[in-house]
């Protein structure tokens, strides 16, 4: 099936690990659900207490230290599947990585998908200004704000985003800066 805002008709992606476990070259260890929790029966209520490895807190340090320079979850994982070996941070902490940000507080407040749409849309409207009889890039305009609209209205209803957030091409520029 053809896309909806090119002509590709491509099924090229990504592919991911096949072994879901972290290799055996890695010092890091994915926990096991029977080693991560502990239960205890006090009064009739299970008490769950989380054993949590060093190396999976050092790896969540790492991602927060990261979210704090101001990388974006996907830049993260780049970081750390070239630099530190990790090929699936869910297959050695158990949880993604916008997980863990959200975890610490870090989370950004757009996702990045969206961020990168209006990022988009931002830069073509610095061009238009620019070159006025560039009709082309117009239309590419109404292409990509239709898919920040779009976007923007699953967020909503999945309530990632606020009720009241809206899409403003003036101030979009405010939003990526």
């Amino acid at each position: 099936m053809g896309r909806m805002h090119s002509r590709g008709k491509g099924i090229s992606s990504s592919a991911l690990p096949y072994k879901r476990t972290p290799p055996s070259w890695l010092k890091i260890s994915a926990p096991d659900v029977s080693y991560r929790f502990v239960s205890f029966l006090i009064a009739r209520r299970f008490v769950f207490l989380c054993l949590v490895d060093s190396s999976i807190r050092q790896v969540e340090e790492s991602i927060c230290k990261f979210a704090k320079k101001g990388l974006a979850p996907s830049q993260i994982g780049v970081i750390l599947r070239d630099s530190h070996g990790i090929a699936q941070v869910k297959s050695v902490t158990g949880s993604k990585i916008l997980r863990i940000l959200k975890g610490h507080g870090l989370a950004p407040e757009i996702p990045e998908d969206l961020y990168h749409l209006i990022k988009k849309a931002v830069a073509i409207r610095g061009h238009l200004a620019k070159n006025r009889k560039d009709k082309d890039s117009k239309f590419r305009l109404i292409l990509v704000e239709s898919r920040v609209h779009r976007l923007a209205r699953y967020y909503k209803r999945t309530k990632k985003l606020s009720p009241g957030w809206k899409y403003d091409s003036a101030t979009a520029s405010t939003l990526v800066a």
